[in-house]
């Protein structure tokens, strides 16, 4: 099986092109889209969706992924080995979240010209590299095969959560989703859903308190129906395992004008 993502939209001719050369080299392959809709060059947005679902496919999935706004240049192509699954594409961050949740890793940059297709073009390697080595790994291929093992492979500078004398705790936003909804760095080792119910009960005594886009959250649960205040920020753990902020029927990062990497400050008093 080979999964698909990469930011070329659907309205071209791109797609189906590599299809094409990945179903000449292996006509049994089952091919998957995750998405074509990652907005142009946005190398970060791809590395967060790629890494919020590729482990829900099967042991043994290729998944190949492209955004890859440096094609044509010095940057390497590369096969990533990591834990139950590989990975092809370029080698400028877009499998920073695999590197981040895998324990075993292993990049090789892809030196097999021979496997590509030809003419390989300046400006599409997703077709001309990428496919073609998806489509031999499906066949059997090894990564080890493909040429050298590479170390510095790069990976992106994704935001850490800051802790302030054990009492304050910075979290940012890592990715916007389709909906507007926010979502942050912040797992349940940051904040639990037991401190969360604390919030809920009616006179609290907890003193935590969070702090998104200059407004307080007051509005927590587990599904979106639970919202009370319309207009109000919304916080719950989301399916990807990381806390979310969203408004009813309303785009979180629209209304409260924030992007990727913008703060939230959970502070648990003194």
């Amino acid at each position: 099986m080979i999964t698909f993502l990469t930011d070329f939209g659907t309205a071209d001719y791109f797609v189906p092109a590599v299809k094409g050369v990945i179903l000449s080299i292996n006509p049994q392959t089952q091919l998957i889209d995750l998405t074509h809709e990652i907005p142009a060059q946005d190398i970060a947005g791809g590395a967060f969706t790629l890494g919020a679902c590729y482990r829900n496919f099967p042991p043994k999935t290729i998944h190949l992924a492209v955004v890859d706004p440096g094609v044509g240049s010095a940057r390497r192509a590369i096969v990533v080995d990591a834990g139950d699954y590989r990975f092809v594409g370029p080698d400028n961050g877009l499998f920073s979240y695999v590197y981040r949740q895998e324990s075993r890793v292993r990049v090789f940059q892809i030196e097999r010209d021979d496997l590509f297709r030809q003419p390989v073009s300046a400006t599409f390697h997703g077709r001309d590299v990428f496919a073609p080595m998806a489509a031999h790994l499906s066949n059997g291929l090894l990564p080890e095969s493909v040429g050298r093992e590479v170390f510095d492979f790069v990976k992106l500078d994704l935001p850490e959560t800051k802790i302030e004398n054990q009492k304050r705790i910075i979290g940012a936003v890592l990715h916007i989703d389709h909906f507007g909804n926010c979502i942050t760095n912040l797992t349940e080792r940051e904040l639990s859903l037991e401190q969360i119910a604390q919030l809920q009960i009616s006179n609290s005594k907890s003193q935590i308190r969070i702090v998104f886009a200059g407004k307080p959250i007051t509005q927590f649960g587990t599904h979106f129906a639970q919202m009370t205040k319309q207009g109000e920020p919304f916080m719950y753990l989301g399916s990807a395992g990381f806390w979310e902020i969203a408004v009813w029927c309303d785009s979180a990062a629209e209304k409260f004008s924030v992007r990727r990497g913008d703060e939230l400050i959970l502070d648990f008093g003194s």
